[in-house]
């Protein structure tokens, strides 16, 4: 998913160009899941210094245009961190105690979530949200999608996670929701710069695989830090 997902972003920002440096800092950034798992933290220090040099000694020898060199490497050591170190923190959130529950308490609700937000919006939204990078959400849509955050922890804590409390899962679902409208909010925020609709097409009606996962990015750093120190691992 990773792998796909960074395919997306470097083809959104960079098109047709660098297609050696979009596949290798794909692949090496789908690479960092497998690190996290077998070597833990400590080395992303070192593996990210050799992606990053060996991206620049590509550039150095085969840019195609001067002039864009620092807006194609940027933005593809920009991608290195949106997704693989956001999302690279479900491994150390699946190996903590109740790992896995919070991986589908998170799931649930931002689901939950982007699902209130949608029915709401499309009912009664009238007052725009953030008109300059997603047009078509709206101020209703936003408040219904807390609503729907907050009902999927409940029903999180009723299924298979009690341990998290009836006041702490407010305020849970109410940080979760608001994060992955942000996330929502920020790929679209990168979409309009590069001038896309969609990150992709893998999911016909749906976009790209990054258009599935912006939401879960913002929220699951934040869940493992919230689940390893708020609630002991």
């Amino acid at each position: 998913m990773l792998l796909v997902a960074l395919l997306e972003f470097n083809r959104m920002g960079l098109g047709h160009s660098c297609r050696i440096e979009q596949w290798l800092a794909a692949v090496f950034g789908a690479g960092v899941i497998p690190l996290l798992l077998n070597a833990g933290a400590v080395a992303l220090m070192p593996f990210y210094t050799f992606v990053f040099l060996l991206l620049a000694i590509l550039f150095l020898f085969r840019f195609e245009s001067l002039e864009q060199v620092h807006r194609q490497f940027g933005w593809l050591l920009f991608g290195l961190l949106y997704l693989p170190l956001l999302l690279g923190h479900l491994m150390p959130l699946r190996l903590l105690d109740h790992g896995r529950r919070w991986i589908f308490l998170t799931l649930l609700v931002i689901m939950a979530c982007d699902t209130f937000a949608y029915f709401i919006g499309s009912a009664i939204g009238r007052r725009k949200l953030y008109p300059a990078v997603s047009p078509n959400k709206s101020l209703e849509g936003a408040l219904g999608g807390l609503a729907g955050a907050v009902s999927g922890v409940f029903a999180a804590k009723l299924c298979f996670a009690p341990f998290v409390g009836w006041l702490d899962g407010l305020a849970v679902g109410l940080l979760l929701g608001t994060l992955g409208q942000l996330g929502d909010l920020f790929e679209s925020l990168l979409k309009r710069a590069c001038g896309v609709k969609d990150s992709g097409s893998i999911i016909p009606g749906h976009g790209g695989l990054l258009d599935r996962l912006d939401s879960l990015l913002f929220a699951f750093p934040v869940v493992y830090y919230l689940a390893r120190y708020g609630y002991g691992g």
